[in-house]
């Protein structure tokens, strides 16, 4: 299974990780982010527009393209963390964790016995995980095999996540602590907003980034862009966002169409020419 897991084996290669972000429904738009080339893809189920049977079909949509379909869940509980690995999402990413309590709650759902709780009995995961050129794995392999080659990502993005960071890292079965800059800032009483970042938001991530490679265990960040995602790669983190679906379009259509329009000298003088054919089509010479 560690073969077919993109995101395992680069993560435990020491390699960056670069993903993509999923808020939009739909196997093809899927794919169209899967043939990019990230090393995985997170399906947003918590502020995302996508269902769970939307969930699943993105996840086998972006599994086949041999990239790692990692799914946010909206929440911590346990049949939310079953529904998404039983889809065959190749790890999970779990908002707001504040407690080593809620931490390891969280690692029993997505591992099974004797490790944790979580139930045996879907038929589509083992279809998710294809090592390259070979058949899926068996149900008997995807049971031996799942805990270890799944990935458990937890998000630290409120206060009391951070003031609990360094004995959060240090639950075992965790594998990355992934920071939410937005709600982190907001949390801790220094939002984002068009000044960018402030100095106490930045010594928070900074924490919570030592405080992952002082357990042992990856840091990852939520960025809006590929500038912002290669700043924190020369910083270390190793699990980063670089896009999400919806900027993309709307930047993208923007772009477009701003170019296609031309400067605002451009605009004035194609309205210029405008009215000036309109006042010789109207001449009676």
């Amino acid at each position: 299974m560690q073969a077919a897991n993109r995101l395992h084996k680069t993560l435990h290669g020491n390699a960056l990780a670069l993903g993509a972000w999923q808020m939009l429904p739909g196997s093809n738009l899927s794919r169209i982010l899967a043939r990019t080339s990230p090393n995985w893809i997170c399906v947003d189920t918590e502020h995302g527009n996508i269902s769970d049977s939307a969930m699943h079909e993105s996840v086998a949509a972006i599994a086949s393209c041999g990239v790692s379909p990692i799914v946010r869940t909206v929440a911590s509980e346990g049949w939310m963390i079953k529904r998404a690995l039983d889809a065959g999402a190749h790890g999970i990413v779990i908002p707001q964790v504040n407690t080593v309590e809620e931490a390891k709650k969280v690692v029993s759902a997505a591992k099974f016995p004797p490790q944790g709780v979580r139930g045996f009995g879907s038929p589509f995961a083992m279809e998710r995980f294809v090592p390259k050129g070979g058949e899926p794995v068996s149900a008997a392999e995807y049971l031996q095999q799942a805990n270890e080659a799944l990935i458990t990502i937890l998000q630290i993005e409120t206060l009391q996540g951070l003031e609990n960071v360094d004995a959060i890292a240090a639950v075992p079965g965790v594998d990355v602590l992934f920071i939410g800059p937005y709600d982190l800032g907001n949390s801790i009483g220094y939002p984002i907003l068009a000044d960018g970042m402030h100095d106490e938001l930045k010594a928070a991530i900074e924490k919570i980034h030592i405080a992952a490679k002082k357990a042992g265990k990856h840091s990852g960040i939520y960025c809006t862009d590929g500038d912002q995602a290669r700043h924190y790669a020369d910083r270390g983190f190793t699990m980063i966002s670089a896009m999400t679906d919806s900027l993309a379009l709307s930047q993208g259509v923007a772009t477009a169409l701003g170019r296609a329009r031309g400067s605002w000298g451009h605009a004035a003088l194609q309205g210029v020419k405008q009215g000036a054919s309109k006042i010789v089509s109207a001449s009676p010479y």
